[in-house]
Order: structure tokens, then C-alpha cells, then sequence
């Protein structure tokens, strides 16, 4: 008899989609393409609205390329029809509702079948396993729970998967490392600020990261760098791993990086079809390869069909590679409406965040406030210095990010280096930008 303490490696089989070959792939999207665009246009009256005043119908699509005919699905459709106006089934069948904050105006609401949730579930949990997680491991899941889609999106992916799923949400630090101690916890599922977050604060009490039962983190819900994936898996001694979902597509789970390969994330392709469009063009529709918007259509969602919708992400589509026949997605390089214009500049945070890494005594920790006091914008970057970062070190850090920032990215700013733990920390998306212009 096998003592219950004893670790089993359980079967961890592929989805027999994951390793169809590209034609397998766009064979399958073509024909869900076409039953989905009749499906919302025969029970989602702003769909038949949007198309027939454009002039196309859903027998036009002949082929992949015919896609680019349909207009694009925004953020302000879902907001216009708020809250259920872009549902496709009746309310009895709608199995669970989640929404956004509704931080920058009404909240978007999207639904879910029982169908649509087992979907969910399935290729969250191949992202999971992708990035390394097993079967029979503990999960801390510190996503936050409730309307917001991380937390149980990331909570049923992992129970699929077959783990021990610890969900503690988002937020009280000081317990998430109590938990992370005694629940002796083998992955964390977070935002990659958070993680960073929890180790600051393990530092601070004299608890060595790097000792912590943690082999994997799957990090997602906002941009992050390649400095940053260095930063946290020198600090933890882990793989980190990126996972990509928006709520309007899906939710975490379009999208998974390889443990092995560590190149972008590979999108479901069984599920999604990715485009990329010029994001100061939207007509323009770009090959794999070149930098754009990022466009999904889900293929297979029930309650809320969602078709050429704008995420606003930044980032291209690459050739498969752990998965052959689904393509990747570059690291998100910030969003279309992040983007910073400052004196004809262009500028995303994940740049500053790349520079900032590359200075000896500045933290990942930063804030980006834009002022006008006279005709001109004007870029202050707060950031916080190292613990072991002195006064004198800190302004000559200052100056060599002000130094980097001229070079790399054209402009001018002024920066301000505080001391840790001064900036504002967030267990869920962090807020980088704050547009001081008009008070």
C-alpha cells in the first residue's frame, strides 16, 4: 500500500488539438469561423446592425483573409448594449456573469454557458501545463476572486489540471506569505508586480525568496518585460511564465508560454483567431511578424460571441514552436491607449520598465505622471531605489536613467527617486500612468 505522503506523478496528457499540424488548425478555424459569424448575426442584434450597415453578410466568408470584411468589436459595443445586449443565448442558460470595474466608464459585462466555462477550464489548464505546473501539485492562486476573471478563470484551470488549487485571492500580503510557508505551495498564479510585491516583502522580514517550496510562477493581466521574468526568477529561484486572456475573449487562458521554451505565449488557435492590424491603421490587417494591435474572434463561445474585437495590446504573431500549429504572440509591448505621445514621442511603460532594470539600485517599482505647467508636457518617472541603494547612489542612478531614457526612446524627463515602499503597490493590474495635465 502507497503511504499517503508519497508524491505520484499523475498522467498529464496533451489535448489531441495541441498537436495538430497549422493546415489541421485553419481547417478547424475556417468552419467555426463561418458557423460563428451566423450564429451572432442571427442572435446578437448589434452584430446583424454593424454588418448589414456595412454591407457584408456572414456567407462572404470564403476563406481566413475574408475576415478582414467585418467591422471590429470594441470595448464601447459592450458598453453601448450594458449589460446583457450582447448576449446570444436566453438568461436561463447563462451560466455564470463577470464584468469589469468600470473604473473608466460602465463596467463590460460578459457571460458565460456551462459549455463555455468547461472551454474556459480545458485551455486554461493547458496554459498551466504548459508552463510546467503538474498534476498533484498545490496551486497558490492569488489572483483576485469575484467579477474580475483571474481569479476563477485561473481557479478552474488549475482544478482541471488535476492540482491542489489554495485560493487565497489577491491582497494582505503578510498572510499570502504565511500561506506561501505553511501550505509549502509548488506554483503561484498572480501579476507579475504582485510577485514581486510578496518577495519585497519576504526581504523585508528575512525571508530568503529563494527558499520557498515555489518552482513556477504563471504571471499575467499585465505587460511585463523580459528583465522583469530575470528579476523574479533570480529572486524566487523559479520559472516564471507569461499567461495571456482578456474578458471580453475569454479570460486567462487564450494564450500560455512553454516552461522549455520561454518564446511568447501560444494562442489556442482551436479556439482564437489572432490578427494583427496597424494600430494608427486599423484598415491595414499586417503579416505575421510585424508589431500591431492584437485582434481576437473567439470560435466557439456561446453566450457572448465576440468577433474581431480590439484588444488594444500591442505585440505580433511568430511561428509555433512547444506547439507547432498554434502561433505565438510577442511579449506585449504596452497598449495602443498606454501609449504616451509626449513632445511627437512615443512611449509605452514597458520602456521604462526595460531601461530602469538595466541601472544598478532602481527597483521595478515606478510611476509615470505627465504634467503641462506651461505649453509644453512635461514626464516625471517616480521610482523607488534599492534597499541597499544609498542617497548618493540614488541620484547618480537618476541620472544615468534620465541618460538612458534620452537615448533609447528620444525624450526628455525628469526622475525622482524615492525611497521603497513609498509607491502605491496593487495585487491586481497596476496602474502606471497618471495624467496630471488637466488639474
Amino acid at each position: 500500500m502507497t503511504h499517503p505522503s508519497t508524491r505520484i506523478e499523475l498522467p498529464n496528457p496533451l489535448d489531441p488539438e495541441e498537436t495538430m499540424s497549422r493546415d489541421q488548425i485553419e481547417s478547424i478555424q475556417l468552419t467555426r469561423l463561418q458557423d460563428t459569424l451566423a450564429y451572432a448575426y442571427d442572435r446578437v442584434p448589434l452584430y446583424k446592425e454593424k454588418y448589414d450597415a456595412a454591407g457584408v453578410h456572414p456567407t462572404d466568408l470564403k476563406e481566413l483573409s475574408d475576415l478582414s470584411k467585418f467591422p471590429f468589436t470594441e470595448k464601447e459595443d459592450l458598453r453601448k448594449t450594458y449589460p446583457f445586449g450582447m448576449f446570444a443565448v436566453p438568461q436561463h442558460e447563462v451560466a455564470r456573469i463577470h464584468a469589469s470595474s468600470g473604473t473608466t466608464g460602465r463596467a463590460t459585462v460578459v457571460g458565460y454557458t456551462q459549455t463555455d466555462l468547461d472551454d474556459w477550464a480545458k485551455l486554461g489548464a493547458r496554459c498551466l501545463r504548459l508552463s510546467g505546473v503538474k498534476p498533484g501539485w498545490k496551486v497558490h492562486n492569488a489572483y483576485g476572486y469575484g467579477l474580475f476573471t483571474g481569479g476563477l478563470g485561473a481557479h478552474a484551470a488549475a482544478e482541471r489540471l488535476g492540482t491542489t488549487v489554495i485560493p487565497m485571492s489577491g491582497g494582505q500580503t503578510e498572510k499570502q506569505i504565511t500561506l506561501i510557508q505553511d501550505f509549502q505551495p509548488d506554483a503561484i498564479l498572480c501579476t507579475p508586480t504582485y510577485l514581486l510585491t510578496i518577495g519585497d516583502a519576504m526581504q523585508r522580514q528575512g525571508i530568503d525568496p529563494r527558499k520557498t517550496s515555489l518552482k513556477t510562477a504563471v504571471l499575467g493581466a499585465e505587460p511585463w518585460t523580459e528583465e522583469m521574468r530575470h528579476e523574479l526568477e533570480v529572486m524566487f529561484d523559479i520559472d516564471a511564465c507569461d499567461i495571456y486572456g482578456l474578458s471580453e475573449v475569454m479570460g486567462p487562458g487564450v494564450a500560455g508560454e512553454s516552461s522549455e521554451t520561454k518564446d511568447g505565449c501560444h494562442i489556442w488557435e482551436d479556439h482564437f483567431r489572432p490578427e494583427i492590424i496597424d494600430a494608427f491603421d486599423e484598415t491595414k490587417t499586417l503579416s505575421d511578424g510585424e508589431h500591431g494591435e492584437l485582434v481576437f474572434t473567439a470560435l466557439t463561445k456561446q453566450a457572448l460571441p465576440i468577433i474581431r474585437y480590439r484588444t488594444h495590446d500591442l505585440s505580433r504573431l511568430l511561428p509555433g514552436t512547444a506547439r507547432e500549429g498554434h502561433r505565438r504572440m510577442g511579449r506585449i509591448t504596452g497598449r495602443s491607449d498606454d501609449m504616451i505621445i509626449l513632445r511627437g514621442v512615443n512611449l509605452f511603460p514597458s520602456q521604462i520598465e526595460e531601461l530602469a532594470l538595466k541601472v544598478p539600485g532602481l527597483s521595478p517599482h515606478f510611476q509615470l505622471e505627465i504634467t503641462r505647467p506651461g505649453r509644453m508636457d512635461q514626464l516625471a518617472v517616480r521610482i523607488e531605489r534599492r534597499e541597499d541603494c544609498t542617497s548618493d547612489r540614488a541620484t547618480v542612478a537618476a541620472g544615468e536613467l534620465a541618460k538612458l531614457i534620452k537615448i533609447h526612446v528620444g525624450s526628455s524627463c525628469e526622475i525622482d527617486v524615492v525611497d521603497p515602499g513609498t509607491l502605491a503597490r496593487s495585487s491586481g493590474k497596476l496602474r502606471r500612468i497618471y495624467d496630471m495635465r488637466n488639474k
